[in-house]
């Protein structure tokens, strides 16, 4: 019984996800379209990407990357921008959850091997910011936006000027918020080490590999064969490091927000809602069934995509389940502190329904 509480304690989301998938199932009973609900190629990614940054962790690779950082910007308040800055470039670039499945673990190096872990949930919040928002502005950045960018044949010049407002409100709250960090000096623990040259190489290429499976460069099967194959001789112990619970939280989560989408009651009542408010309602409707459920759901009910567009994006702030990387976050947080799970939500949710008010009321205004 100790071990199942303690299971239970360490892997929380995954079993909120399961209990949220197991009695939508009893309302939608398991059928032929519960296979339309796993985006495989996210799954795919998830796993590439968790394998190849266990076997850089493991070579020292974000040691050396956290020790260059401090090492040239020197203080608290510069490294966390640094390092938020570079998660919200490179969710435009590689997607909102590879980015913070890169840069978590870099963020967390930085900030404990210098000793300073106290900033660690702002940082960790404010990175989780940064992806949802950062990528709202290419039409690869979010998932929803990739959809939406299809669905309603946007023109990418068009799709860039619907976004470029919020973007660029959003850039400015986080570094606002970013600048009221002590500019208190930074000193990493211990001497960077010499990366092993070949496995550094190969690893990278690697991690390439899943780049262009997001870009859809390469199918995502290639990478589900190369990458577990070349680890299994260079690094066995990355493959077991993988974040298992992770993947099997998203499994039920697409299982949870699919069932909520075919639940007819839940339809009527976002059509009619959408009538009313296209952005308000699709922010709002991130907040119980996640972003990318909404922008699929809602997209059937209405043609006015730009307010649909925005709302989908800035609905990923908000609750912990408004966006599938912000469970990302949280899941990587609690990995490295269990017990401090209560602090990290209320700072979580004070700065992610700020950055979802502020942005609502501009918008709306705006649209």
């Amino acid at each position: 019984m100790a071990k199942i509480i303690d299971f239970v304690k360490k892997n929380a989301v995954m079993c909120i996800a399961f209990l949220a998938a197991l009695i939508t199932a009893f309302i939608v009973p398991p059928d032929r379209e519960y296979i339309g609900y796993f985006d495989f190629k996210t799954l795919t990614c998830l796993f590439c990407v968790l394998a190849v940054v266990c076997a850089l962790r493991n070579i020292g690779f974000f040691f050396c990357l956290a020790h260059t950082i401090v090492k040239k910007f020197k203080t608290a308040r510069t490294c966390i921008l640094v390092l938020v800055y570079v998660t919200f470039i490179g969710s435009m670039f590689i997607a909102n959850d590879m980015a913070l499945l890169t840069f978590l673990p870099l963020g967390y190096l930085v900030l404990s091997e210098s000793g300073e872990e106290g900033y660690l949930a702002f940082t960790f919040v404010m990175q989780n910011i940064a992806a949802n928002l950062g990528g709202m502005l290419t039409p690869f950045g979010n998932p929803q936006n990739l959809y939406l960018y299809t669905k309603f044949n946007i023109p990418t010049i068009e799709f860039m000027g619907i976004m470029i407002i919020p973007f660029l409100i959003a850039v400015v709250l986080i570094t606002i918020c970013c600048c009221f960090v002590k500019n208190e000096p930074l000193n990493i623990r211990g001497e960077q080490s010499r990366l092993p040259k070949k496995r550094t190489i190969i690893y990278l290429v690697l991690f390439a590999l899943s780049i262009l499976i997001v870009f859809r460069g390469i199918h995502y099967i290639i990478g589900l064969v190369v990458i577990p194959f070349v680890l299994l001789f260079m690094d066995k112990k990355a493959l077991k490091q993988v974040d298992y619970p992770l993947l099997f939280t998203f499994v039920f989560f697409f299982i949870f927000a699919g069932n909520m989408a075919r639940i007819e009651s839940v339809k009527n009542l976002l059509s009619a809602l959408l009538e009313k408010n296209t952005l308000l309602f699709s922010a709002l409707s991130c907040q119980v069934i996640s972003n990318v459920p909404s922008a699929i759901l809602l997209s059937q009910f209405t043609s006015d995509y730009a307010p649909l567009l925005i709302g989908v994006n800035i609905g990923g702030a908000g609750t912990l389940i408004a966006s599938l990387a912000s469970l990302i976050t949280f899941r990587e947080y609690t990995r490295h502190y269990p017990n401090r799970v209560g602090r990290y939500i209320v700072m979580f949710s004070l700065f992610n329904f700020g950055f979802l008010i502020i942005l609502t009321l501009i918008m709306s205004f705006l649209v």
